[in-house]
């Protein structure tokens, strides 16, 4: 069973969104690294970009399949995890601790349409 970490939000895409302040930190959750699989690349958008829900932010690719990251939330880059293209596999190791990007927020309401802990966990077990 995949982890799901409660004192984040989800999106029906499967990433996992992580809030202070006003920045939202973005990586793909457990579920989603189970179902890729091995990965083997991984990509960032780069920082100062803006953004709106749902643009790509992030790429990935295992021996399966590849897959984009979406943005949950609209706003600016701030930061984009770079390492990530030297050792995506730590994505499958540390799916919580290995964040695409890092997005400053230009409306926090954007959060209103993210999934709980609990109602993601429902969502999967659909799947």
């Amino acid at each position: 069973m995949a982890e799901i970490k409660k004192d984040l939000f989800y999106t029906e895409s499967h990433e996992w969104v992580k809030v202070e302040d006003n920045i939202a930190t973005v990586g793909i959750s457990d579920y989603a690294q189970e179902q890729l699989g091995d990965i083997v690349y991984a990509e960032a958008v780069e920082e100062d970009t803006e953004i709106s829900v749902e643009d790509v932010v992030g790429s990935v690719e295992s021996v399966k399949m590849a897959s984009d990251i979406y943005a949950p939330v609209a706003g600016k880059i701030i930061a984009a995890n770079v390492d990530l293209e030297d050792e995506p596999e730590v994505i499958n190791e540390d799916p919580y601790g290995s964040w695409f990007v890092k997005i400053e927020m230009s409306d926090p309401a954007n959060l209103d349409m993210l999934l709980s802990a609990d109602a993601y966990e429902k969502l999967i077990e659909g799947e």
